[in-house]
């Protein structure tokens, strides 16, 4: 205590920052510092899981590089990002710029647009697998088939399986863009539009020079957390595609799904390890990327 008595007021509240930091710092280390280090110690081993742990060097590394699924698996996270990302950028972005001007039902249309968001995804994925089934089960081909349009593989097609698993991903994911840009748009001055209609600039000027540039924050946001979100991406497709993990020839497979896929299907825990490495790098890289180009004026 004469130890604690002794220090200046401004030691004090370092000391007392301290302590009350430790234990969500300690917890926060323990949770996510310690599982992601052992993951790597584990990519560089043998382990099925239940037997002892062998070291086996970058010999799981070796094996990925030359694994033909992998990069097959590795271009589909990065169409999901490529596609996903801007798609769901710009329609939650128009949805809420339009849904801004309106007053008319206005809470009860965001609370419409934010209910994907908050629906199970396992629910939501076997809701849109039965609309894609074919005629007479599925929706999308029973009005295909009224429309005398020929029906659409849409889950069993190498070319049409990855937009339909993303379609519904992109869906689930607008109603919280849609209410981040909404917080984002009311966070703009008004005296900035008034200032601009009184010198008769018009709404093309307005939204690329003033609504654009003064939601970059908020785009960024967005664009990481979406781009985090496509990359990570696993319950839709594993969802739709359980008779066939993946769609036909792994035409759907994300990485989330192969690391699964490896884990608890082939027990091959050090193979897996090596592929959460590689998604861990990914996430890292891309969202260090986004921020710079970004926050770039």
């Amino acid at each position: 205590m004469s130890f604690y008595r002794n220090l200046t007021i401004r030691q004090k509240q370092i000391a007392w920052a301290w302590a009350f930091l430790a234990v969500p710092v300690l917890f926060y280390g323990i949770i996510r510092f310690y599982p992601t280090g052992n993951a790597i110690l584990i990519s560089f081993q043998d382990w099925n899981l239940l037997g002892d742990r062998t070291w086996s060097g970058l010999e799981n590394y070796r094996k990925l590089v030359a694994d033909p699924v992998f990069w097959k698996v590795f271009k589909n996270t990065f169409l999901y990002l490529i596609l996903g990302t801007p798609i769901s950028l710009v329609l939650s972005f128009i949805i809420a710029y339009q849904l801004d001007k309106v007053r008319f039902m206005h809470s009860t249309l965001r609370m419409l647009y934010f209910l994907p968001f908050m629906t199970s995804a396992v629910a939501m994925a076997w809701v849109w697998r039965w609309f894609y089934q074919p005629v007479p089960t599925g929706l999308f081909n029973n009005l295909l088939a009224q429309l005398g349009i020929p029906q659409i593989a849409f889950l069993n097609s190498t070319t049409n399986a990855l937009p339909s698993v993303l379609a519904p991903a992109v869906w689930a994911g607008l109603g919280f863009q849609i209410i981040i840009f909404m917080a984002g748009l009311r966070a703009i001055p008004v005296s900035y539009y008034e200032a601009a209609r009184i010198d008769g600039v018009g709404w093309w000027t307005q939204l690329t020079q003033i609504t654009i540039p003064l939601l970059r924050p908020t785009i960024v946001f967005i664009v990481v957390f979406s781009s985090i979100g496509f990359l990570r991406i696993f319950d839709h497709v594993y969802n739709m595609t359980t008779n066939n993990p993946g769609g036909p020839l792994n035409a759907t497979k994300p990485l989330v799904l192969m690391i699964y896929g490896t884990a608890f299907n082939d027990f091959d825990m050090g193979y897996a390890a090596a592929q959460t490495v590689v998604l861990f790098v990914i996430l890292l890289i891309v969202s260090l990327l986004q921020l710079r180009l970004l926050r770039s004026e």
